[in-house]
């Protein structure tokens, strides 16, 4: 008699065993194969690590408190620009990079588990399809042998 089911692995599963999931880290062109890419990554994340800390929001706060005297002198439109430009653009600036970083290394963090559960599910439903073959090749079994006790041969399967 003919197996019950014939069990066909995804190809997805393949790749799983393969990969991981990509992080923010992976798509910083670090490794990219032009050189002026790669030198503009660069520098970009290095600006980036280092404009995007506390101590720059503290530095800048500092550099903007400097220009406060002299925007009070010149008038409440002169404080609203330095508001405006002076002070919210160099202090909110590294605080939203802090945020922004924050929030990426959340993302491959969320991206990572996901991944991992994905993985756990993924094996889990091969044990099911594991005990599921056993079941068949045991009713298989079951039927061979009425089949020889009583004679009678079984119903074609579908």
């Amino acid at each position: 008699m003919s197996t019950l089911y014939q069990y066909m692995r995804h190809p997805r599963r393949s790749e799983l065993r393969a990969g991981r999931p990509v992080s923010s880290r992976d798509l910083r062109n670090l490794d990219h194969p032009n050189p002026v890419v790669r030198f503009n990554a660069r520098v970009g994340l290095k600006v980036t690590l280092i404009v995007g800390t506390m101590w720059s929001a503290y530095l800048f706060s500092v550099i903007a408190l400097v220009a406060l005297p002299s925007a009070i002198k010149q008038g409440v439109f002169f404080v609203v620009v330095w508001i405006s430009s002076s002070f919210l653009q160099l202090v909110l600036l590294p605080i939203i990079i802090v945020g922004q970083n924050i929030q990426a290394a959340t993302a491959d963090k969320r991206a990572e588990d996901t991944y991992k559960d994905a993985e756990a599910v993924l094996r889990e439903s091969e044990e099911i399809q594991n005990h599921l073959l056993a079941q068949d090749a045991a009713i298989t079994e079951i039927i061979e042998r009425l089949e020889r006790l009583t004679g009678l041969a079984a119903p074609p399967s579908a």
